[in-house]
């Protein structure tokens, strides 16, 4: 009889799904909420799939429905999302002394797309660690402001919404509102910019980065300068263009209304944009209510966050080097270029080919979806197009349509979510871990396009 292995795609589409089951059952429980609170399965699925989905989307006030036996359970859903599937396992095979095998390995090696078997348990170890410390430094940051004003009470609400940002989950416990309330307070909205940012770069930047730092630490003639390889280089210089560039774009478009930025003096402008256009990396904090924005900013809104952010890291979305490298190959074509080149590097037709198809997946997926939900919803366009776009590509931004969802649409927006998780992953395993196909060629034949 033929055993089925699990192929490393399988493994994270099930993990992933279980996890939401595990925390659906776990939110149900009786301790999980407040005294004289009541929540459905309908909605526990949703916020658990949410929160295991990094993406930040909830029909119920989180604060006010969960006790801190469920808001735990909450955090430990958006952590283990926010490392993943693979992460964490490796994480409880060390804990636990079990043997790392050398399946295990595999399948470390294809969830991070390395080169080679060695060190990379060593590697996830090593993500953890940064984890936690770059967590631990947001919940710093923000203990400076909740702990004066939330008491003892603060420092649960540091450590949780450092996790959140983090993860980019944008889950909060401040009553519903996000960071509604903290507009203008500088250590909250640069805490969480620093967190949302550094977290969508993607470990493999981090290792880049430092292995950077340390060669230009060592004396001159002990080494070659190293040089940043092509995909840090995409990846910071596409973060960068397109924080600015959405920033720039708020401010031009947003200056002049009085729900958002009109009525705020310069330099709290100027901080209200960087947020809105960070948190459009996939992070679904906001000290704006999204309800509010002009029309054209939205559609600025969400381009951004089907780009989301970067490979390898919490954010979701197509990812930057994806939009890249998609945006090149249009431009290689238009010229009449054979090749696909950026930076003077010539990049495989296999890699566009992938970009093609992760990119068609997330449009085809949120095509789809969002004619459902307008079917079942019957709710504004724009509203159910923000909506879908925001939990395909793991946002968590509302315009207000999430607590108004009936169980249908709360069925459609959590497959969304999951789809936009596991979908972009899965999709770049499955081309990684395919056996090649025979070599055969077929005949050519010619059709009319444009």
């Amino acid at each position: 009889m033929k055993k089925h292995r699990l192929t490393t795609t399988r493994i994270i589409m099930l993990g992933f799904f279980l996890g939401a089951v595990l925390g659906t059952l776990g939110l149900l429980l009786p301790v999980s909420v407040k005294p004289g609170q009541h929540i459905d399965p309908y909605d526990a699925w949703f916020v658990a799939m949410s929160s295991i989905c990094v993406t930040g989307l909830s029909t119920v006030n989180v604060g006010q429905t969960f006790s801190a036996f469920g808001q735990v359970i909450l955090l430990f859903l958006i952590q283990f999302g926010g490392l993943g599937i693979v992460t964490f396992t490796t994480l409880v095979l060390f804990i636990l002394r079990r043997r790392i095998t050398l399946s295990d390995r595999m399948l470390l090696q294809s969830a991070y797309n390395l080169d080679t078997l060695s060190g990379l348990v060593r590697l996830t170890m090593r993500i953890l660690k940064v984890t936690l410390c770059l967590e631990a430094l947001g919940a710093l940051g923000y203990a400076l402001v909740f702990v004066p004003e939330y008491g003892v009470l603060g420092i649960w609400y540091s450590i949780f919404h450092a996790v959140s940002a983090f993860c980019n989950a944008g889950i909060d416990l401040l009553g519903g509102n996000s960071f509604c309330d903290y507009q203008g307070n500088v250590i909250v909205n640069l805490t969480t910019v620093f967190l949302i940012f550094v977290s969508g770069l993607g470990f493999p930047v981090y290792w880049e980065i430092a292995r950077g730092v340390s060669h230009r630490l060592r004396p001159k003639g002990t080494s070659d300068r190293r040089k940043l390889n092509l995909h840090t280089k995409l990846v910071l210089l596409t973060t960068l263009a397109l924080i600015i560039g959405g920033m720039a774009l708020t401010l031009l478009l947003e200056h002049g209304n009085p729900n958002t930025l009109g009525a705020l003096p310069w330099h709290e402008k100027l901080l209200a944009a960087l947020f809105q256009s960070v948190t459009l990396r996939t992070a679904g904090f906001a000290t704006i209510s999204q309800e509010l924005f002009q029309p054209a900013s939205c559609l600025v809104y969400l381009l951004l966050m089907f780009i989301g952010g970067s490979p390898a890291g919490t954010a979701g979305g197509i990812k930057t080097v994806t939009f890249v490298l998609l945006f090149a190959s249009m431009l290689a074509n238009i010229r009449g270029k054979k090749d696909v080149t950026i930076l003077h590097r010539r990049v495989p037709d296999e890699t566009i080919r992938r970009c093609v198809a992760i990119a068609t997946f997330s449009f085809s997926a949120l095509f789809i979806l969002t004619l459902a939900l307008l079917a079942v919803q019957k709710s504004d366009f724009l509203d159910t197009l923000y909506e879908m776009t925001s939990a395909i590509a793991t946002v968590g931004l509302s315009r207000g349509l999430t607590g108004l969802l009936n169980p249908a649409g709360k069925l459609i927006v959590s497959l969304a979510m999951y789809l936009g998780r596991i979908g972009p992953i899965t999709l770049a395993l499955a081309f990684n871990s395919r056996t090649p196909a025979a070599n055969v060629t077929c005949a050519e034949s010619k059709v009319i396009i444009g």
